[in-house]
């Protein structure tokens, strides 16, 4: 495979994030996860993306009968246990799994914002991707660490751990853009697991369209004007569009 092709990466990221790669194809794609920064990225898009699945789904419990038809595909040997069980032929359990996947993809083709966001849905119907200012930090040693994300006009910050992040000793980390000849100021917090979201005091486009780098350092004073140390951890900030 050519892993040098973003519609590739791209691919490869949703099927990962969705759980459809066979076991040897996704421990050959997490060892290439943990190389490339760009694949890193990937990833954390398609888990933003579909992150959004559980905030618009209200919670559903299953019924016996999807149990007893996950168990009959996923431990053959449990078969005749599952039917004395549930009393259910297993073939009745796997319709109910047809059914459900039936129902699952008349849900995409109608309500596909359910799964997708707004970006994605708008991939699908050829448009392009919204704009937005994306910034990806790494380490020294390149590694990926952070994904900060806001949309052009928008007003709110989105920054997501995509690598190990080790806790400072003292004080918290805090994500700074650098503008062109000017002096860094202050995006927001920055987790150390999961993402956070910051309100921006003005639209990304009059604060960020003039920075070009990001970067984040340890600070200890509750409102920092200036970066009191070195950066842990930098990136390039991007303009899709």
């Amino acid at each position: 495979m050519r892993y040098a092709d973003p519609a590739l990466v791209d691919q490869l990221a949703s099927a990962y994030v969705l759980g459809t790669m066979s076991a040897r194809a996704r421990r050959r794609f997490e060892r290439l996860q943990r190389e490339r920064a760009d694949v890193q990225l990937a990833v954390a898009q398609w888990e933003q993306r579909l992150g959004l699945l559980g905030q618009s789904v209200a919670p559903v419990r299953p019924s016996p009968r999807v149990w007893a038809a996950i168990e009959a595909r996923t431990r053959p040997q449990s078969r005749a246990r599952g039917r004395a069980r549930w009393g259910l032929p297993v073939g009745l359990g796997l319709g109910g799994v047809v059914a459900g996947a039936a129902v699952s993809v008349a849900l995409l083709m109608s309500a596909p914002s359910l799964l997708f966001t707004p970006d994605r849905v708008a991939m699908r119907a050829g448009q392009k991707l919204p704009q937005s200012y994306v910034g990806l930090l790494t380490d020294a040693q390149g590694n990926g660490k952070l994904l900060a994300s806001s949309l052009r006009h928008g007003r709110t910050l989105t920054v997501k751990a995509i690598g190990p992040i080790d806790a400072p000793a003292q004080g918290r980390l805090v994500l700074w853009a650098v503008p062109a000849g000017g002096a860094p100021f202050v995006l927001g917090d920055v987790p150390l697991k999961g993402s956070a979201t910051s309100p921006l005091p003005d639209t990304s486009e009059r604060l960020l369209s003039n920075v070009g780098k990001l970067m984040v350092t340890v600070e200890t004073a509750a409102s920092p004007t200036a970066p009191s140390g070195p950066p842990l951890y930098t990136g390039n900030c991007a303009k899709l569009w």
